[in-house]
């Protein structure tokens, strides 16, 4: 491996320059790094066997470095535990359980945990992953706000395979959100890496049980209605909730619940409809086609028996919403540019089509063919809808009944409504259930 002498950054053997700034690079043998000030721990080895190069990251829950692994001469991101965290059985159970996981779970946009032990000299718990170049979603969004919808597809398409086949093996992330999806950037885009497995949960049944019952985890801006029930038969449809959510904040540049503090979210969440993207963003920077409130509504939709099935549909629907053919499998690998060139040239008809149902509804007997004759025979025209199979409210029909946005029928209020809304009440006045947050990692 080389390292730059400057920054203590690691590139492979191939590296000529640091591209931070412009260094010549050298073996990292003859660029050892030193302590700092700052940090102690910086040019050690830890396990006897991973050196620590720089500081990356600091969060809640550890200190990331840039490091080399000694024995694999390869690239690698060391968290070093905060000592109250490892002092923490569960949490220290969860970094376990979360490389017991790696080892089962598809890498191509899942991060892979390569080891977890702990020092026998500092005594400090250590958990080691393949590095990545690049940024949280999260820090994308902070600075950009929203998306072009060309990224947004392909970053979902990406997101889906690698969820999908989580899923596949009986894993549910149950915390995904913008700060748990890596982006890295190429020549033809994002390439995405999933983090945080620590808070899975294994459907098998094989695994040692870590909530106990009637508590919650995940983050609650994106956390399902059942999932912040607490409830046992928790499902990968919990993913897809979670991940609607994201999208929804990635072309509106808002959440789609919103509350003061957890309870509060999780009361609208479990009582309200967000607000539609083409209406919470209107004027957004970027296009947003019609049938993308669909595509949103369903993938939030409270009742997960009828929410959008898997992550792969909802990566679908959003690019058929934007024009495109084929589905998220191939727009994964399709280049960004290639994909915004064919969201514009598609733009000007979804949004003409946008009108036409409207003119439909609003005089059936200006369409020919389409109207009653005098007779009073025909057929009323067919509702606009972007995905197949979904029956528009308000046009009558027995379908009417079962299917409307998010869940909520339109004839009266859902029984399963008001004991949510009570167990929520009792959640936040009598503390019967305790909500565990973790909001970051």
């Amino acid at each position: 491996m080389k390292s730059c002498p400057k920054c203590q950054r690691v590139f492979p053997n191939d590296a000529g320059f640091c591209p931070a700034d412009g260094t010549p690079l050298a073996a990292a043998s003859l660029a050892p790094a030193a302590p700092t000030a700052e940090d102690s721990r910086i040019g050690t080895r830890m396990c006897g066997r991973y050196e620590l190069r720089r500081v990356v990251a600091d969060g809640g829950m550890g200190r990331v470095y840039e490091g080399i692994d000694k024995q694999g001469d390869a690239r690698i991101a060391v968290k070093i535990l905060h000592q109250e965290v490892a002092s923490d059985e569960v949490a220290l159970e969860r970094f376990k359980r979360e490389y017991e996981i790696s080892a089962l779970l598809p890498h191509e946009h899942i991060v892979q945990v390569l080891d977890f032990q702990r020092d026998v000299v500092s005594k400090t718990w250590l958990l080691v992953m393949e590095f990545l170049d690049g940024e949280e979603l999260r820090y994308i969004l902070k600075r950009e706000k929203t998306l072009p919808p060309e990224r947004l597809v392909r970053v979902l398409s990406q997101v889906a395979i690698g969820l999908d086949g989580a899923h596949a093996r009986g894993f549910i992330h149950r915390d995904l959100k913008p700060d748990n999806l890596f982006l890295c950037g190429t020549r033809e885009g994002d390439n995405v890496k999933i983090l945080d497995f620590g808070s899975v949960k294994d459907t098998g049944g094989n695994r040692k049980k870590l909530t106990v019952l009637g508590t919650t985890i995940g983050s609650p801006y994106y956390m399902a209605p059942e999932q912040a029930q607490g409830l046992e038969d928790l499902n990968a449809r919990a993913d897809v909730f979670a991940l609607a959510a994201v999208t929804y904040e990635c072309i509106t540049g808002e959440v789609p619940f919103a509350g003061n503090n957890g309870p509060s979210i999780l009361l609208a969440i479990m009582t309200k409809d967000p607000v539609p993207p083409t209406q919470r963003a209107a004027g957004a920077k970027y296009p947003i086609a019609p049938g993308v409130d669909e595509v949103i509504e369903h993938g939030l939709v409270k009742n997960p028996n009828i929410r959008t099935k898997t992550v792969g549909d909802l990566a679908d629907a959003l690019g058929q919403a934007y024009g495109l053919t084929g589905n998220h499998l191939q727009w994964a690998t399709t280049p960004q540019q290639e994909l915004g060139r064919l969201i514009a040239e598609a733009m000007p008809r979804l949004m003409a089509a946008r009108v036409a149902p409207l003119a439909v509804a609003a005089d059936p007997f200006a369409m020919p063919g389409a109207g009653f004759d005098a007779q009073g025979g025909g057929q009323a025209p067919a509702p606009y809808a972007v995905n197949p199979g979904y029956v528009n409210p308000g046009y009558g029909g027995p379908a009417d009944a079962d299917l409307v946005p998010l869940g909520v029928p339109g004839r009266g209020q859902p029984g399963w409504l008001l004991p949510l809304i009570v167990g929520l009440l009792a959640l936040v006045v009598g503390g019967a259930v305790t909500l565990v947050v973790m909001m970051g990692r």
